[in-house]
């Protein structure tokens, strides 16, 4: 019920700030309406785990519920769709959310209209635009939230820390698809250390983190105990999904992951653990777009055959061991304990 209650106001409080933004875009051009209906078609889909995560660090550091938080929280998912249509861009990304991604809309109305040059570098270019358009305004959200000028002085290093990491993130993943593996563990090594600037500190420690030093911790440095484990045990988790998972939950077709030739701790750990053959199949395979059902298949089995996929859920449940034994010494009230344990199981225990 609380849960469904913070979604509820995040969702009102996103949904009133890009309305607001409206009038502002139809003063420019009503050109730039493909824009918003790109965006409100994104912005309808996700689990809002960001703005959860900062609510309760909020509420478990002492903070009352207030309009005004739900409003700085909820402009974490503009930050969250700005970084999920460039990522979509540079893995090239057909669906996002069981919805078209936000270049292949725009290529699409390009090609539609009929109008000159490449319709794909349309897409790319315009999505580009609508992602820098979601990150001014998280910024602009979170700044105008209405908390009082002291509670966003004290969030502030941490939100822009949060973007700048996750920028690095994407970055290392893309020179490592590009780059190609590296040799044994240190593949591994390489995979966990983008997982957590791409995803585990966006995702969890730092929302937390925001949250309760909006509140006025002064214990939020302590939170990555539990953040952090937890958001690298969420990641694994989407990883396996991104080659397991079912499409009508994951809301991309089948081995979607494989076909962009994600360099996922998954992969990671199939390579390390391959036979000579294996490795040579997983790589001629590995990132090629016209990959067939049948090509997904022989690549799923191989990563069962070399135990990779049970070594991934084994570090699944260490990680999130260490994040529910950081949780019972963390520096946050009862109930945001008790909240934090239920998303713990939330972030982690879907299946396949």
């Amino acid at each position: 019920m609380v849960a469904s209650r913070i979604r509820k106001e995040v969702d009102e409080a996103l949904y009133a700030f890009v309305d607001r933004q409206r009038p502002l875009l139809d003063a420019v051009s009503g050109d730039l309406a493909p824009m918003l209906a790109a965006l409100d078609s994104l912005l309808s889909g996700g689990k809002r785990l960001r703005p959860e995560f900062c609510y309760w660090g909020w509420r478990g550091s002492g903070g009352e519920d207030r309009p005004e938080l739900f409003t700085a929280a909820a402009s974490l998912e503009l930050l969250q769709a700005g970084a999920l249509i460039h990522d979509d861009v540079m893995d090239g990304s057909d669906t996002r959310r069981g919805q078209p991604a936000a270049h292949r809309r725009f290529e699409g109305l390009h090609a539609e209209s009929g109008w000159r040059g490449s319709a794909e570098a349309f897409g790319a270019g315009a999505a580009i635009l609508l992602g820098d358009v979601c990150l001014t305004w998280c910024d602009e959200m979170f700044q105008g939230s209405g908390l009082p000028d002291e509670a966003l002085r004290r969030g502030r290093p941490i939100f822009d820390l949060m973007r700048t990491e996750v920028m690095c993130g994407q970055y290392l993943d893309m020179r490592g698809q590009a780059r190609g593996p590296l040799a044994g563990h240190a593949m591994v090594e390489e995979a966990l250390r983008i997982v957590r600037f791409k995803s585990a500190k966006y995702t969890i420690e730092r929302p937390l983190q925001l949250g309760a030093a909006l509140a006025g911790s002064e214990s939020v440095a302590e939170l990555s105990a539990y953040g952090m484990p937890l958001g690298i045990a969420f990641q694994l988790r989407d990883d396996v999904l991104g080659v397991f998972g079912d499409p009508a939950q994951t809301g991309k077709p089948a081995g979607d992951d494989l076909r962009e030739g994600k360099r996922t701790v998954l992969v990671a750990l199939t390579l390390e653990r391959a036979t000579t053959a294996q490795a040579q199949t997983v790589e001629t395979l590995l990132g090629d777009p016209a990959l067939d059902l049948d090509g997904v298949e022989t690549l799923r089995s191989i990563i069962v055959a070399t135990g990779a996929l049970d070594a991934c859920e084994k570090m699944i449940d260490g990680y999130t061991a260490d994040a529910e034994a950081a949780l019972a010494a963390a520096p946050l009230g009862a109930e945001g304990r008790e909240a934090l344990s239920g998303l713990t199981v939330v972030a982690t225990a879907r299946t396949v």
